[in-house]
């Protein structure tokens, strides 16, 4: 099991928690005093009222939006996934857009995001003059087309 540090850093916050036994992501809340109104098309950094210490940059701590909430009201994260770095000390924040067609009330304590650890590799970048070949090349958006079971 991994062992991260964690502080709150504003009083009263909910730590992160697992919502069910299996469930791979922590379920991190607002720390916010008062009711956000968030319009259609809008965009917010909600605190979460913690940080937290990886134990290497082995690791990275990935945000992603909470499923329900995106689906149910159209509130995502406005980066699509929030990256932790292993050296980043200060409060988690919560980029969230409304994608959804009615304004998104959010109240204090509510689960606004998920937090996932991640293992990551380090690359070290060498320089050439041509890549190997491969059947795909250069094929980018849409070159291996939209149907399953082969092309």
């Amino acid at each position: 099991m991994l062992e991260v540090k964690i502080r709150r850093v504003r009083p009263g916050v909910t730590l992160p928690y697992y919502a069910s036994e299996a469930a791979a992501g922590l379920d991190l809340s607002a720390a916010i005093t008062e009711p956000l109104v968030i319009h259609r098309g809008e965009r917010h950094r909600i605190p979460t009222g913690i940080a937290i210490a990886l134990p290497s940059r082995n690791w990275v701590g990935l945000l992603f939006a909470r499923s329900g909430l995106a689906y149910r009201s159209g509130l995502a994260l406005a980066n699509g996934v929030g990256v932790i770095d292993a050296d980043y000390r200060g409060e988690i924040m919560c980029a969230v857009i409304n994608l959804g067609e009615e304004p998104v009330t959010v109240n204090p304590g509510d689960r606004i995001a998920q937090l996932v650890f991640m293992p990551v590799a380090a690359a070290k970048l060498v320089e050439v003059e041509q890549l190997d070949e491969t059947e795909r090349g250069a094929g980018g958006f849409g070159s291996t087309g939209v149907k399953s079971g082969g092309r």
